[in-house]
């Protein structure tokens, strides 16, 4: 075990833009951090305009409080039991032990890494926060492939969403830079993680403290 406190590289960028493929080829212990989605009958759920269901793709969809503590957990521990959660049933279905092995890193990835940039960076975990961006048209259908092929939500669903990220892509990357993250494609994403340090970088020029 690494006598060190472990790091957090948190890896954002919207959904379907290839964070899932970009974590795992890193070789480092990965938090998915869509499993801290709320559940389907949680009363603070935001709901989209008009009351016809819930904004799935806003922040206050998600439990930031339970995330951070996952990574501190980490950070401190080197484990920590975090939610499994189904996004078809809209609910978590279990929990699981992630263990970093002594690892001194470990990504923490998910549309909505960039929430937590500032708390980890006050706490004093985090090692880099990476935003990967590409081309609208091909998240789009990266995503409606990755959705279609997993059951996620029904097809109309999937559809309405789909156009309407693709549309906001640009404006969601805009904003997780501003909270910190390094925007950034694949290609020089994956070097940088890799070569990420045990100690918390400067914030990129710009971005949000």
């Amino acid at each position: 075990m690494s006598s060190l406190p472990a790091r957090v590289i948190l890896l954002a960028g919207p959904s379907g833009s290839g964070k899932s493929s970009l974590a795992a080829r890193t070789g480092l212990p990965v938090l998915a951090l869509d499993d801290f989605y709320k559940d389907g009958d949680d009363p603070s759920l935001p709901v989209l305009p008009g009351g016809t269901g819930i904004d799935w793709d806003a922040p206050r969809s998600w439990n930031a409080d339970a995330a951070v503590a996952a990574v501190a957990a980490l950070c401190a521990e080197g484990v920590a039991d975090t939610p499994v959660y189904d996004i078809a049933a809209s609910a978590a279905g279990g929990c699981a032990r992630l263990d970093l092995g002594g690892s001194p890193l470990f990504v923490a990835e998910g549309i909505f890494a960039a929430e937590i940039v500032a708390r980890c960076r006050e706490l004093g975990l985090l090692a880099d926060a990476v935003c990967l961006r590409g081309r609208p048209a091909t998240t789009a259908r990266r995503r409606f492939v990755r959705d279609l092929r997993e059951g996620r939500k029904a097809v109309p669903f999937l559809l309405r969403r789909g156009w309407h990220l693709m549309r906001a892509e640009r404006a969601i990357v805009d904003r997780q830079v501003a909270l910190g993250c390094h925007p950034c494609g694949a290609d020089e994403a994956l070097p940088r993680i890799l070569a990420a340090p045990i100690t918390e970088v400067a914030p990129s020029a710009g971005s949000a403290r």
